[in-house]
C-alpha cells in the first residue's frame, strides 16, 4: 500500500510565481482578459442595490451581432412595448473558449507539482470577481455590463485547488486520491478562518433554531468509552459552552446550512466532483478526545481552522475495509494496530484521508482544536451505478430473451442449496453451465446510459442549491424585475424574446431523464438542509427535448433562443420562459423592461 504523503512548510510566499499555475484549463481565448467574468461574489461594497436595480431596467443591448439566415420576426403573446431608454449601453462582447478543462499532468512521476496557496478564501472571490465581473456606470450616464463568463466546473477547480494547496489538483487525482493520506502543513494560522471560527459558531446558535441531535452532537471519549450527551430540544449556547467547558466534543452535522461561506466553499466544490459536498465541523476543548477510531464511507478532507490537535492515521485492516461503502464501529484500540501517519494538524493545516482510513484525534498542549470536514463520494461508486444497472439490465433481457422466461429445471432443489453445496455431479455442472450462459445474456442489454442518469438524478436531490453572486442576479429571475407595488401595480416587468442569448446557470444544474416522461430534475430549488424538500423537476414533450440538450452542451457559451431545436417559435419561448421561471438559465444581458399598452 503506497505510503502517506506529507509537504511541510512548502508554500513560500517570496516565491516567484510561474505565469500559468492552471495548467491544462480550459485556455482563455478572449480579447480583453481584464473583463473575463471569473469567481462569482458579493458586490455590496462596490455597487448599490440602487444601482443594480437601474442596471436592470435600464441597460440596453448593443450587440454587434452576426445575421442569422432566419428572418425572425419576435412575436409577443400580449402587446406591449419597450420602454424606451435615452441612455447609451456600452457592451463588451467576449470571444468563444476552448472546452479543454482537466489541469496538465505533470511530467514528473516522484515530484508532486506544487502550485502557489490563495491565502484568503473570500478576497480570492472578490479579487476575481472585481476584476472580471464588470458593471460601471460613467458619467456620461452609460452603463457598461460584462456579461458572466465563468464555468462551474472551471471555479469549482479553483476552489479545490485552494483547498489543497500547495498539492496540484491533478497530482493529488492521480497519486492520492482514494490511494493513501495525506498532510499539508502551511505555517498559515489564518488560511481557513473565513470559512469557520469560534464566533461563527457562537453566532449562529444565538441566531439560528440549532437542535440537538439533528444539528448538533455533544460527545466524549474516555477510557475507550464513547458517549453522546445529547439534551433535547434547542441547543442554546449556554448549555452547549457548559458542555464544553466540561470537556465535551461539540459536532455540528450541517454547518454549511448556517454558515454562508461553507455553503459558498460546498456549492462550488459540488460542481467539479459532480457529487455532493457536505460537512461536518468539529469543536474540542483542550486535552481532550471526543470520538473513538473509527472509518468512514467518504474521503474526507480536514481543515484545520483554529488551535491543534494530534492525529493517527490507520490503513484499513483487511481487502474488504479498503473504500467501504459504510462506515465502521467504533473500534477499540487493540484492534487497530500501529498507525501509518502521526501528525499534529496546526491552524491553516489540512489533512485528507481516503474511506477506511481509521482515525482518530485528541487536542494537546493545552490548546482547543476546531476543524471542519469536508467530505465526498458517499455511494458514489462503481458498486452504487451497478446497483441500477444489473436490475435494468435483468428486466429488459426478460423482456427480450424467452429463455428466461422458461420454468426452472424440476430437479434443481435436488441437486443445489446448503445441503447439495459441496456436491459435484455432471447434472450439476450442467445447471451451473445453463445459469451462466443465461447470465451472459444480461450484459447484452445494460442500460448504461438510464443507470448514469438515476445517478445523477440522486445527485439533484443531495446537491446544495447555488450561491449567487449580484451580477448573476442581475441576468435571473431572482433579480429585481416584476415588482409590485402600491396600488395592486406591477413594474420591471421583462420578457425573454427570440434573440435573448441564455445558457445554463451551473454546467449540472439539471439532468434530463427519460422515464414515463422526459423530465428535467434540477438542484436549484433544493433546501440547505439534506433532503429537506422532495426533488424538483420539469416535464416535457419530447420534442422539446433537442432544446434542452443544445442548452447542455453548449455550456457556458451563450446560445439565442431562436437557435434553440424546438418545432416552431412559440415553443422556442415556452422552454426558455419554463426554464427561466425556475431559476434555470441566465440571460447574457438584463432583460429589457416592458409596460404594457
Amino acid at each position: 500500500m503506497d505510503s502517506p504523503v506529507s509537504a511541510f512548510a512548502i508554500y513560500n510566499k517570496n516565491k516567484k510565481k510561474p505565469n500559468n499555475v492552471n495548467s491544462g484549463k480550459k485556455k482563455n481565448n478572449r480579447k480583453k482578459q481584464n473583463n473575463v467574468s471569473q469567481s462569482p461574489k458579493v458586490l455590496s461594497k462596490n455597487i448599490s442595490d440602487e444601482l443594480m436595480i437601474e442596471v436592470a431596467q435600464k441597460v440596453k443591448r448593443q450587440q454587434n451581432k452576426t445575421k442569422e439566415p432566419k428572418n425572425i420576426i419576435k412575436k409577443k403573446t400580449h402587446k406591449k412595448k419597450k420602454v424606451k431608454k435615452s441612455k447609451e449601453t456600452k457592451v463588451n462582447k467576449k470571444n468563444n473558449v476552448d472546452n479543454k478543462r482537466s489541469p496538465k499532468v505533470s511530467e514528473s512521476e516522484d515530484i508532486p507539482t506544487l502550485v502557489p496557496a490563495i491565502h484568503n478564501f473570500t478576497k480570492y472571490y472578490e479579487d476575481s470577481a472585481s476584476a472580471d465581473e464588470v458593471c460601471s456606470h460613467s458619467s456620461s450616464g452609460s452603463f457598461e455590463f460584462t456579461p458572466v463568463q465563468t464555468d462551474s466546473v472551471e471555479e469549482g477547480l479553483k476552489v479545490f485547488k485552494w483547498m489543497i494547496a500547495p498539492y496540484n489538483p491533478n497530482e493529488f487525482l492521480n497519486r492520492v486520491w482514494e490511494k493513501k493520506p495525506l498532510h499539508i502543513a502551511r505555517n498559515k494560522s489564518s488560511y481557513y478562518k473565513e470559512i469557520i471560527s469560534t464566533p461563527i459558531i457562537d453566532d449562529m446558535l444565538r441566531n439560528e433554531n440549532i437542535q440537538f441531535t439533528k444539528n448538533i452532537d455533544v460527545t466524549s471519549y474516555v477510557n475507550e468509552i464513547r458517549e453522546t450527551h445529547n439534551p433535547e430540544g434547542r441547543a442554546h449556547p449556554h448549555l452547549v459552552w457548559d458542555f464544553y467547558l466540561n470537556g465535551c466534543s461539540i459536532r455540528l452535522l450541517n454547518p454549511q446550512t448556517y454558515i454562508p461561506k461553507l455553503h459558498l466553499l460546498n456549492s462550488t466544490l459540488q460542481e467539479f466532483f459532480n457529487s455532493f459536498v457536505g460537512a461536518n465541523a468539529y469543536l474540542t476543548p483542550p486535552d481532550s478526545q471526543g470520538f473513538a477510531p473509527h472509518y468512514d464511507d467518504i474521503e474526507a478532507f480536514i481543515l484545520q481552522a483554529e488551535g491543534k490537535k494530534h492525529w493517527k492515521v490507520y490503513k484499513p485492516r483487511s481487502e474488504n475495509e479498503i473504500l467501504p461503502r459504510v462506515s465502521s464501529k467504533n473500534f477499540d484500540q487493540n484492534e487497530i494496530g500501529e498507525p501509518i501517519l502521526e501528525v499534529t494538524l496546526e491552524a491553516g493545516d489540512m489533512l485528507y484521508f481516503p474511506r477506511g482510513y481509521i482515525h482518530q484525534g485528541v487536542t494537546i498542549d493545552g490548546e482547543h482544536s476546531l476543524h471542519v470536514t469536508v467530505s465526498m463520494y458517499q455511494k458514489h461508486s462503481w458498486a452504487d451505478l451497478f446497483e441500477k444497472l444489473i436490475p435494468a439490465a435483468l428486466q429488459i433481457a426478460i423482456n427480450e430473451n424467452v429463455d428466461l422466461r422458461k420454468g426452472l429445471p424440476f430437479d434443481l432443489y435436488d441437486n443445489f442449496g446448503l445441503v447439495n453445496s459441496d456436491v459435484t455431479t455432471p447434472r450439476r455442472k450442467e445447471i451451473e453451465d445453463l445459469v451462466k450462459s443465461l447470465f451472459d445474456k444480461i450484459k447484452d442489454h445494460l442500460p448504461i446510459d438510464d443507470a448514469v442518469d438515476q445517478m445523477n438524478k440522486n445527485f439533484q436531490h443531495d446537491a446544495l442549491p447555488p450561491v449567487l453572486s449580484d451580477l448573476e442576479k442581475a441576468v435571473t429571475v431572482y433579480g429585481d424585475n416584476d415588482v409590485m407595488i402600491e396600488d395592486g401595480k406591477v413594474t420591471n416587468r421583462v420578457e425573454i424574446g427570440l434573440d435573448t442569448k441564455v445558457r445554463l446557470l451551473r454546467k449540472n444544474i439539471l439532468r434530463m431523464v427519460s422515464e414515463d416522461h422526459i423530465r428535467l430534475y434540477y438542484y436549484v430549488e433544493n433546501s440547505l438542509e439534506y433532503h429537506g424538500n422532495e426533488l424538483s423537476f420539469l416535464e416535457i414533450e419530447e420534442e422539446l427535448a433537442p432544446a434542452i440538450e443544445t442548452l447542455i452542451t453548449s455550456y457556458p457559451e451563450y446560445v439565442s433562443v431562436e437557435n434553440l431545436e424546438a418545432p416552431s417559435e412559440a415553443d422556442k419561448l415556452q422552454i426558455a420562459d419554463a426554464l427561466w421561471g425556475r431559476g434555470l438559465i441566465m440571460t447574457e444581458y438584463p432583460l429589457e423592461t416592458i409596460e404594457d399598452d
